[in-house]
C-alpha cells in the first residue's frame, strides 16, 4: 500500500482509497507489533537449551521449555526461533578422499602446464522439442580453458569420436594427453589404438568422473547448451 501510495503520490491517493483498492484492511496497515516484556528472558533460555544440546531444534527446544515449567506456546518459539537464525547447522560427512584429487589421473595430480599439454573431452546429454535424446561431445583445452569442438548429434561410435579427434589434431596439433571418463566410447580399442599410433596419451579417471577429476566438468558444456535455442532435426 505504501508502495502504492509512493508511485501515485501521496496527497492524490489516501490511504482508505488504496486498501479498498488493494483488497486489504486498513488495520493492517497500521498494526505495530508490540514484543513481550520476557522476550529477552525467552530468547536467553532457548539459547541455554542450545547450548547444552546442540542438535535440538525448534520443536525439540519447545518441549524443554515446557518440561522446565515455561508455559509458552510452539508458534511464539518458533517466530523467535528463525528471528534469531538459530537454525542447526548440517552435519558435515567427512569423504573418504585421496589426497590431492580423486584419482591418479585427476586434474590436481596431473595438472595441464601449457597450450596443448592436456585436453578433455565428455558427453553432455540434452532434449529437442520432441523429447528425443541429443548428445553433445565437447572437447576443450584444459590450458587455455578453450572449447575446441562441440559436436551434436543423436549418438556417437567409437569412429565418430576418432573423425572429431582426426580433424581437430589436424587444424589445432596434437595435444599431449586426452583427459576422459570410462565411456565406452573413450575406452574403445579402436580409440586407444588410434590414439597410441598419434602420439596422444591417455588420462582415464573414474566413472561416474567427481568435480575434481575431470578438467571438462560437464557444467560448463551443460550452461552453454541451456544458451543455445532447442534444436529441431
Amino acid at each position: 500500500m505504501e508502495e502504492v501510495r509512493r508511485r501515485l503520490g501521496p496527497t492524490r491517493v489516501s490511504e482508505r482509497r488504496a486498501c479498498r483498492v488493494l483488497g486489504q484492511p486498513r488495520s493492517t496497515q497500521r498494526y505495530r507489533s508490540r514484543q513481550r516484556p520476557d522476550e529477552r528472558i525467552l530468547l536467553k533460555e532457548m539459547r541455554g537449551i542450545t547450548k547444552r544440546r546442540p542438535r535440538f531444534g525448534c520443536p525439540r527446544v519447545h518441549r524443554e521449555l515446557v518440561a522446565d515449567g515455561r508455559q509458552v506456546n510452539h508458534k511464539r518459539v518458533h517466530r523467535i526461533w528463525k528471528e534469531e537464525n538459530m537454525q542447526v547447522p548440517r552435519k558435515q560427512h567427512r569423504r573418504r578422499r585421496l589426497p590431492g584429487g580423486g584419482s591418479q589421473n585427476s586434474c590436481v595430480r596431473h595438472r595441464a602446464q601449457r597450450m596443448n599439454h592436456v585436453w578433455s573431452y565428455d558427453f553432455v546429454a540434452e532434449r529437442t522439442e520432441d523429447g528425443r535424446q541429443l548428445r553433445l561431445l565437447v572437447v576443450i583445452d584444459e590450458y587455455t580453458r578453450e572449447c575446441l569442438a562441440i559436436e551434436v548429434g543423436r549418438s556417437f561410435t567409437a569412429r565418430d569420436v576418432i573423425d572429431v579427434l582426426q580433424y581437430l589434431f589436424a587444424v589445432r596439433g596434437t595435444p599431449e594427453h586426452l583427459r576422459s571418463d570410462n565411456g565406452p566410447e573413450f575406452v574403445a580399442h579402436s580409440v586407444r589404438r588410434w590414439l597410441s599410433q598419434a602420439g596422444v596419451g591417455t588420462l582415464f579417471i573414474a566413472n561416474p568422473p567427481i568435480a575434481s577429476s575431470n578438467g571438462s566438468s560437464p557444467s560448463a558444456p551443460a550452461r552453454r547448451s541451456e544458451q543455445a535455442p532447442r534444436i529441431r532435426m
